[in-house]
């Protein structure tokens, strides 16, 4: 019996790269396929970010490929206006997904293209572990005349939980990132780090640093990192600042995760680039790198995510490049290239 997918191709380039995603996928396995609208066009369609028949079909996957969601065309300040990042917010609460996984390893064909020298980057492989359901994104926010607020608050258990995932994705260390010099659920966060380490992962490598001393070092030196535990803000951040390493946001994939069982969101970690959208020119990679993290950590298929990195790594060992990496590659021609090294 094949596998569900839910595909929410969302906006801009989102449905160009979630396309050459799925066929990378049919080379590997069996799936079924449904799309539904978020994000923008669902506020087209629907008036909502996130419609209900949209989370229904969710619930019911075993796993969610999202291409990207946002654009020009639905900002604004109105508070009352619907946004198309709200469709995300509301499917990480609703399918209980806690956890946001993003791994970033420079390829050694990349090397070059990183802003930061060879040296500092070379046999750099990290993942940011980042809590998703609390903190200020979810907290109590508002308007008041000429004051406005957004509250940050986080539970014992809600630490716990994230905790725990990322000492079972380390392979020697956790780096857990707070504010605890200055912010009450720092302090938390710290306490409940530690604790859980100790009683539960004490043969793994606990470090604490506070959250700017953390975004220094991980241009200063991006090997010493392991797995980098923090909240929701701070690793929304800290992992934008790590994906440049690798030399293009376009190259880096993401998993967000709940409880075994429940379906997870794979989706990549650039944006929905509507500058590009319709031209051809979109990289497909982190879509794809998004496909072999669902299979791993949506479906259990380790062998097949695997095989699916080693072809995007051959195709560019041997020079595949798109525009973002200095390259002329189309999408269709990135995704040609990886098909023929699964091949």
């Amino acid at each position: 019996m094949s596998a569900s997918i839910a595909l929410l191709p969302g906006d801009g380039i989102g449905p160009e790269v979630v396309a050459a995603a799925t066929r990378v996928l049919d080379t590997v396995g069996e799936f079924t396929y449904a799309e539904h609208p978020v994000g923008g066009a669902a506020i087209d369609a629907a008036g909502t970010p996130l419609p209900s028949d949209t989370l229904a079909a969710c619930r019911a996957s075993d796993a969610v490929l999202l291409g990207a969601v946002g654009g020009p065309k639905w900002d604004s300040t109105d508070p009352r206006a619907p946004r198309p990042e709200q469709g995300l917010l509301g499917l990480r609460r609703e399918l209980g997904l806690f956890a946001n996984l993003r791994p970033v390893r420079p390829l050694p064909a990349l090397y070059d293209a990183s802003p930061l020298r060879r040296d500092r980057i070379e046999g750099t492989d990290l993942v940011v572990v980042r809590e998703l359901t609390g903190g200020l994104y979810f907290g109590d926010r508002g308007r008041n005349g000429d004051r406005a607020h957004d509250t940050c608050v986080y539970t014992v258990a809600e630490i716990e939980r994230i905790t725990r995932t990322a000492f079972r994705t380390a392979r020697s260390r956790v780096t857990s990132v707070d504010k605890a010099n200055v912010l009450e659920t720092s302090r938390l966060w710290r306490e409940t780090v530690m604790r859980v380490h100790g009683e539960e992962f004490p043969n793994v490598e606990l470090e604490h640093l506070l959250v700017d001393n953390a975004a220094m070092q991980l241009v200063n030196a991006p090997r010493h990192f392991d797995v980098i535990l923090t909240e929701n803000m701070f690793g929304d951040i800290l992992s934008d600042e790590a994906a440049m390493l690798t030399g293009s946001i376009g190259m880096l994939p993401s998993a967000s995760v709940g409880e075994p069982g429940r379906p997870g969101v794979f989706e990549p970690v650039h944006g929905s680039a509507p500058d590009i959208a319709g031209s051809g020119a979109a990289n497909p990679l982190a879509a794809i790198l998004s496909a072999a993290l669902l299979l791993r950590h949506g479906l259990g298929m380790e062998a097949e995510a695997a095989a699916i990195e080693s072809a995007v790594d051959r195709a560019l060992d041997a020079g595949l490049r798109t525009a973002d990496l200095g390259g002329s590659a189309t999408t269709a021609e990135a995704t040609e290239a990886v098909l023929a090294n699964l091949e």
